[in-house]
């Protein structure tokens, strides 16, 4: 729905909020841009104090303009956080102007802030969706974002330095074993010990194997002697 009025600097058109007033021409700053009008509300009568809308415009503690009516086509501007425009309010008059406060470029949306009142009653409970608030929320989002992506990082890092970690723990373990079965290779061939036993030299159950005794009887005579026979040899040869 776009509604034109020739003679006019503004248009009624789509906005992300519905419908918005939108300027057709130049408009420069301090311009009285468009009156907001509607029947006045005494707050002194029961039934017109009892009236709630969304366009209520309040002058005084007393009177206030009701702009629900289709002819009040300023109804149609959008509140904004950071605005191009502003309410010029006129008590004695009785009257509302929507006044520039920027330079507004032909295209732009006009807008004004509605006052914490209204903000608190209608924008705060569903989210306002002027440009500076769809600004901040795009803002948070992306840091949002960028946090998640830095914690995924960071937990990816970590589990990469546990995993090398460990596989480094790994590694001394496979390294310490094959050493450990080297030395355990090398005591079995060259004769230290075997279940604390010597092969090669030394007693094998305190026995001597290469030339001292076994049971307490020499093996081997010293060089340059003869075996000494023993007793029971001694004895066959008295007997014959």
């Amino acid at each position: 729905m776009t509604t034109s009025f020739s003679h006019k600097p503004y248009r009624v058109g789509r906005s992300r909020t519905g419908l918005g007033l939108f300027a057709t021409k130049p408009i420069k700053k301090g311009t009285k841009i468009i009156r907001y009008f509607g029947p006045l509300l005494d707050s002194k009568k029961k039934d017109e104090d009892a009236i709630e809308n969304k366009y209520l415009f309040e002058l005084t503690n007393r009177w206030t303009i009701d702009g629900s009516i289709r002819e009040n086509v300023a109804r149609y501007i959008n509140h904004a956080c950071r605005p191009n425009a502003e309410s010029d309010v006129k008590p004695r008059k009785r009257k509302v102007f929507i006044r520039a406060i920027k330079d507004i470029e032909p295209g732009d949306e006009i807008n004004y802030d509605y006052g914490t009142d209204y903000f608190k009653a209608y924008l705060k409970p569903i989210g306002c969706k002027c440009d500076a608030c769809e600004k901040k929320r795009k803002k948070k989002r992306a840091e949002a974002r960028a946090e998640r992506l830095r914690l995924k990082e960071k937990a990816e890092r970590k589990a990469k330095r546990e995993a090398e970690k460990l596989a480094e723990a790994r590694a001394r373990q496979r390294k310490a074993g094959a050493k450990k079965a080297a030395k355990a290779n090398g005591k079995l061939g060259n004769g230290t010990t075997l279940n604390g036993t010597a092969l090669n030299g030394k007693t094998l159950n305190g026995k001597a194997l290469n030339g001292k005794h076994l049971n307490g009887h020499n093996l081997m005579a010293a060089p340059g002697k003869r075996a000494a026979p023993s007793k029971r040899g001694a004895a066959r040869v008295l007997q014959a």
